[in-house]
């Protein structure tokens, strides 16, 4: 007994040494909360690497700034594909980077954080253990997993443990989740792979098949941010762009209006669009009432496709609201779940067996 006591106190004590951490672990982008800091990392999911020598020489911001401008040895590339690890070992890399940017000067000899990282509803078991496994690698003590769609309907603050239908419209880089969820769990649900990585490809094939000008990846994502649109704007608006021209092999610039965008754009949107109607069409007709009600609430950095919510509340005929900076909707949802565990510790994947599972 008295042992026990002995341990039960040492743990309390380490305890109050140890951090938790909360990451959404983007295709496009990586946040990190720190419980009772918050939000304090935000950075591209891109690592570069000396391919020569396998040495990493950027991670995050430092890194995408290298995208399309390196020699043939160095590869600034993103290690998640449509929300999943592709490359494993440079996961685990940027992982160790980001926690460890985090843990800088704590009493890291103590205890390793605790990490929740948000994944898509749609991963398969192998990919959930892939993201486990790599932040365990990547410093965590302990690696527990929450789906973005969940996490981000919790930091958009909403009623999701009552017996009531809220719907979450995520689109992120690399997926776009949607889910209606009840009593803290999703009662219908669909993970698209189809996000804002997608839409700049469309728009990089649409720009090279009607004007043959070939962009890079960094311009397609700034013509979409700067008149990127899902409706008809009132007020049309176009944008000059430089690429090269694929006939003469020299530099080229043209413009663009918004509807060039919103063509080349069209197939993605249209299947975001399709994935909404089939989440409604399978909804228990009384979480459906709610949803009137309440409307379809919308987060991840796609959901700022202008137009994009008049688009989805004309074609559901439901009222659409978007989250209060919807960038961050995810991470600061693992946050809210970190500050109270002992409410919210249901709402996460069960990836510990009963012999294994650490005690909060």
């Amino acid at each position: 007994m008295k042992l026990f006591n002995l341990r039960k106190h040492f743990r309390d004590w380490k305890n109050q040494f140890r951090f938790d951490i909360g990451i959404d672990l983007g295709t496009a982008n990586t946040l990190v909360y720190v419980r009772g800091k918050g939000v304090i990392i935000n950075e591209p999911s891109v690592v570069a690497i000396n391919k020569r020598t396998g040495k990493v020489l950027a991670i995050g911001t430092e890194a995408k700034k290298m995208v399309g401008k390196t020699p043939a040895h160095i590869v600034a590339s993103r290690p998640l594909v449509d929300g999943v690890i592709s490359d494993f070992e440079v996961t685990e890399e940027m992982l160790t980077y980001f926690i460890n940017k985090v843990r800088d000067g704590r009493f890291s000899f103590l205890a390793k954080p605790r990490v929740l990282v948000g994944i898509p509803s749609g991963v398969t078991d192998v990919e959930r253990r892939a993201v486990q496994e790599a932040t365990l690698s990547g410093g965590a003590g302990e690696a527990y997993l929450i789906e973005e769609p969940i996490a981000a309907a919790i930091g958009a603050r909403l009623p999701i443990q009552e017996a009531g239908g809220n719907m979450i419209v995520d689109i992120g880089g690399g997926t776009s989740e949607i889910a209606v969820i009840s009593l803290g769990g999703s009662v219908v649900a669909e993970s698209l792979r189809v996000g804002g990585d997608k839409m700049n490809e469309n728009i990089i094939n649409y720009v090279r098949e009607n004007f043959n000008l070939l962009l890079g990846e960094k311009t397609a994502e700034d013509v979409k941010v700067a008149i990127g649109s899902a409706y008809r704007l009132d007020q049309p608006v176009k944008v000059a762009i430089r690429g090269r021209d694929l006939v003469t092999g020299l530099p080229k610039e043209i413009e663009v209006t918004d509807n060039d965008i919103r063509q080349a754009t069209q197939k993605s949107v249209k299947a975001i669009m399709n994935a909404i109607k089939n989440v409604l069409e399978k909804t228990p007709p009384e979480l459906l009432g709610d949803i009137m009600r309440r409307g379809v609430i919308l987060a991840g950095g796609g959901s700022l496709l202008r137009g994009l919510d008049k688009l989805i509340a004309e074609q559901t005929e439901m009222p659409v609201k978007l989250v209060d900076d919807p960038l961050t909707a995810v991470v600061r949802g693992t946050g809210i779940v970190l500050e109270d565990m002992d409410e919210l510790q249901a709402v996460m994947i069960d990836t510990y067996t009963e012999d294994n599972k650490p005690q909060w």
